[in-house]
């Protein structure tokens, strides 16, 4: 290879590097009340754009195999695909009436959107490219968050409004039971050995848990005031839960059942995401349109970094696993 080619060829190599590494580290933060999607530098915080998006935009998670990012307009009534590591829109889907929170399902079957204003929740059929409305299922009010049981018969669904827990047969397509749990029941998440479901009691103070096969609360593990949602540290371990209200992140040990930490947070922290190191967590922060960067080891707040009004969720492709 004659000099100045090799040369050339090695510079294009560098700056296609450069380009990957810039697009690897765009944390994505929806602004709810601006209904607007920021794009944020993850190792700078500097602003890399902002572009309008539908109403209330709420939660985001990537398709399962992770090509996209799904950003849940519920106003809008609207998806909106991403590009999960430069953060460019790919398409939109219309017609989702409502998805406030969205999840898919283990076996990647079935994708599920609660529709909060709606009170029902949606369930559709995936080909592992489009959604197929399969059914609409009403609840009482307000249904909120979701959570799957590992072999995909089960969505658990809080519903803010009821002060309730719902599941919900997949294949039947139909509530099997209905609990009542703490006051404004927000965040649910599965333990890793799936046997026990956690719920953000915001209303209170604590994490209630759930046997879900014997239909009945076994714990109530206390947090802070106002806890609402998780984040697992990847360990397959130890799980966090936000306390909007007590400006707090508590870490919940899921073998023990414990309160085993906690974390203080300004400004209403409430969706959370965490690199793949498991040592910087991202938190959006309610009330004060800005965005902590948390120094996981030390339990600090490192960065406050300033967005939209009423930042909601958060999203970077190098993140940590969710179990």
């Amino acid at each position: 290879m004659p000099r100045l080619f090799r040369q050339f060829f090695l510079s294009g190599l560098c700056l296609f590097s450069a380009l990957q590494t810039a697009h690897a580290n765009v944390v994505v933060v929806l602004n709810s009340r601006d209904a607007t999607v920021q794009l944020l530098d993850q190792a700078t915080g500097n602003d890399n754009g902002t572009f309008a998006v539908g109403k209330e935009p709420h939660h985001l998670m990537a398709t399962p195999d992770n090509k996209s990012l799904i950003v849940a307009s519920s106003v809008g009534n609207e998806l909106i695909f991403l590009d999960p590591v430069t953060g460019k829109v790919q398409r939109r889907i219309a017609d989702v009436l409502d998805p406030y929170q969205i999840g898919f399902t283990p076996n990647q079957k079935w994708f599920v959107s609660a529709s909060l204003r709606l009170d029902r929740v949606d369930i559709y059929k995936y080909d592992g490219a489009n959604l197929a409305l399969s059914k609409r299922i009403p609840l009482a009010r307000m249904p909120s968050h979701i959570a799957f049981d590992a072999a995909s018969t089960t969505a658990f669904v809080t519903q803010q409004g009821s002060d309730q827990v719902s599941a919900i047969d997949l294949a039947t397509q139909s509530v099997k039971w209905t609990l009542p749990v703490g006051k404004l029941p927000a965040g649910i998440a599965m333990t890793p050995d799936d046997k026990y479901l956690l719920v953000g009691i915001m209303g209170s103070d604590y994490v209630e848990v759930i046997d879900w096969r014997a239909q009945k609360t076994v714990k109530r593990i206390k947090t802070g005031n106002g806890a609402h949602n998780f984040r697992a540290l990847g360990d397959r371990r130890h799980i966090l839960v936000s306390n909007r209200v007590q400006n707090s992140i508590n870490i919940i040990d899921q073998n023990t059942l414990e309160n085993v930490g906690m974390i203080p947070v300004p400004g209403g922290p409430d969706c959370m995401e965490l690199t793949n190191d498991g040592k910087t967590l991202w938190v959006t922060l309610r009330w004060i349109k800005k965005v902590a960067v948390i120094d996981v080891p030390t339990r600090k707040v490192i960065k406050l970094i300033p967005v939209g009004r009423s930042p909601h969720g958060v999203f970077f492709a190098n993140s940590a696993p969710r179990m």
